[in-house]
């Protein structure tokens, strides 16, 4: 049988001949006016009072907004809200935590028509050379260490977007400072806390990452007014929520709850999952599709990740680590001695490998992913042939759409 599927945006044909198959994608949600949603939702905003009153006796105001790893619809919030701060002495800063600054082209994306009005008012935050502010530490060991812009303002917007996070639960409000504008030492010592297992997707309550997190935001002295979107499998806005900085989070994420995390019956044989932009353009970004679907996995079944990765690696310290390891039990043992950052992400790959196959559907080359104990094909319609060939043709296939963002999930999960 002949399916069509959306591999870059792009429509592609994939032949499975005889196999059950299912596709899972997100539930379709009704989106009106973006800018309209969001100026409605700053009406009535969540323990907090509204934005003009938040504003009214703000000097120098500091707005936090994602960098071009996430599709948050920075634009339209910014000219949702336009009119309350136009007047104000106000800047940008890019939640960068240790990812690279953006692009022109990602500027662009960000920032819209409204980049070349404040392109002055633009700053990234830098974890290692930027001046930070000195809070304390957590209950869980943290340094809580923050870009200092943050306490030299006397107010604070955070501008984000609430969508699943593999180990953090949700993205989206404290996510803004911690590690969006932490330290290079702070965000590592929280990141390591993903290696347990109460680290999952979709969950807050008992997740030890989000509540550090969370704890780390509370020692913020500096007012905040947090505006966060949620959005469609297109990318559009259908809700947002405003006001205090944990309480629309846990609003943002029951809706992300109704409309990502899918339900299924059973696991399958072989999941095929389908990344989008931003999480296709590398392969530290693009694992997030993995942890999103792999729970409907069956044990030694075939997982094929379709992303292009055309940005090739990106934070590669998870890669070195596995490279230089001959098998999985030598990676765990290596974090084991001396935990880097972004050893969670290594991590997170050889626990799956050690149960499960993984192939990639992408640009990079066959032996650096061979390296890694990833088996690379230039075609997802070979992958599948193969993946058939070995699993047979009755096994089960599951396809999901935009796996960077949907969370299938067995009915009794």
């Amino acid at each position: 049988m002949n399916y069509k599927i959306s591999i870059d945006g792009e429509k592609s044909n994939l032949e499975i001949p005889h196999n059950p198959v299912e596709i899972i994608r997100p539930k379709k949600v009704a989106v009106f006016d973006q800018e309209k949603i969001i100026r409605e939702s700053l009406q009535n905003p969540i323990d907090s009072p509204d934005l003009q009153t938040f504003l009214q006796d703000k000097k120098n105001i500091l707005i936090i907004v994602n960098d071009g790893s996430r599709n948050t619809p920075t634009q339209i919030v910014i000219s949702a809200i336009y009119d309350h701060h136009k007047e104000k002495k106000f800047k940008f800063i890019i939640a960068l935590g240790t990812h690279r600054p953006p692009t022109e082209y990602e500027y662009d994306r960000i920032f819209g028509k409204f980049y070349n009005e404040f392109k002055d008012r633009i700053f990234c935050h830098d974890s290692q050379n930027d001046e930070m502010t000195y809070f304390g530490v957590t209950t869980r060991g943290t340094p809580v260490k923050i870009n200092s812009a943050v306490t030299k303002a006397d107010g604070v917007i955070v501008i984000s977007s609430v969508e699943p996070h593999y180990f953090a639960g949700f993205t989206g409000g404290r996510k803004s400072f911690l590690p969006g504008v932490a330290a290079f030492e702070s965000i590592e010592k929280n990141h390591l806390l993903a290696l347990l297992d109460e680290a999952k997707i979709l969950h807050l309550d008992g997740n030890p990452v989000h509540e550090d997190m969370k704890e780390a935001a509370e020692m913020i002295t500096t007012e905040i007014f947090c505006i966060l979107t949620v959005l469609d499998t297109n990318d559009n806005v259908f809700y947002s929520a405003n006001g205090n900085i944990h309480s629309t989070l846990e609003t943002a994420s029951q809706k992300v709850i109704e409309v990502f995390a899918q339900e299924v019956n059973e696991k399958a044989d072989i999941v095929i999952a389908l990344n989008k932009s931003p999480l296709n353009r590398n392969l530290y970004q693009s694992q997030k599709g993995l942890e999103n679907c792999k729970s409907i996995l069956k044990e030694n079944g075939i997982f094929i990740l379709v992303s292009s990765c055309h940005d090739g690696i990106g934070n590669n310290t998870f890669y070195e680590l596995m490279a230089s390891c001959k098998s999985p039990d030598e990676v765990f043992q290596k974090i084991e001695r001396d935990y880097k950052l972004g050893y969670h992400k290594a991590a997170k790959f050889v626990s799956f490998m050690q149960n499960h196959k993984l192939w990639l559907v992408s640009e990079l080359e066959d032996d650096v992913l061979e390296k890694i104990f990833i088996r690379n094909f230039s075609s997802l319609q070979e992958a599948v042939n193969k993946a058939i060939m070995l699993r047979g043709k009755d096994a089960q296939v599951a396809i999901i759409q935009n796996a960077g963002i949907t969370v299938p999930r067995i009915t009794s999960y």
